[in-house]
């Protein structure tokens, strides 16, 4: 059952800390430490955080999508530089707004060609490598 959040009017009833909040439930007082639960549930960063400590595949999901949401971030920051809605960069580039969406929320892998018209749309030079976990060139490994 879900109680709503309030402050006991009556001083003989219970006296809460400043950071407890007291929930009503059948006439029943439970006190709520709000420093480490929410009425909605933990938040997302706490959450998260626990999964990655109990779960492999979630840091792997993690490792996967950090180039997403390193361009994600990217261009959320050129766009509002540029005082662009994601439905005015959506119709420099020809896709949706639902599209460059998807893009900002950095769980989606974009294509080469979606990248590069973005590129051009905020101004910037869309740039791709490769790379190698041996730094060493294969000269230096030849000889």
């Amino acid at each position: 059952m879900v109680g709503r959040a309030f402050l006991p009017a009556r001083q003989d009833t219970m006296h809460p800390e400043p950071s407890q909040r007291v929930f009503i439930i059948s006439d029943t007082f439970v006190p709520v430490d709000t420093r480490s639960v929410s009425p909605v549930g933990t938040s997302a960063a706490y959450a998260a955080q626990r999964r990655r400590k109990t779960s492999a595949a979630y840091r792997a999901a993690e490792r996967d999508a950090a180039p997403y949401e390193a361009i994600a971030r990217f261009v959320i920051m050129r766009r509002a530089e540029l005082g662009l809605t994601q439905a005015e960069l959506a119709r420099k580039i020809g896709t949706s707004h639902s599209a460059i969406s998807r893009l900002e929320s950095g769980q989606h892998r974009p294509g080469v060609a979606t990248l590069e018209r973005v590129a051009h749309a905020l101004g910037a030079r869309f740039v791709m490598e490769f790379e190698t976990d041996d730094l060493t060139t294969p000269a230096q490994r030849a000889g």
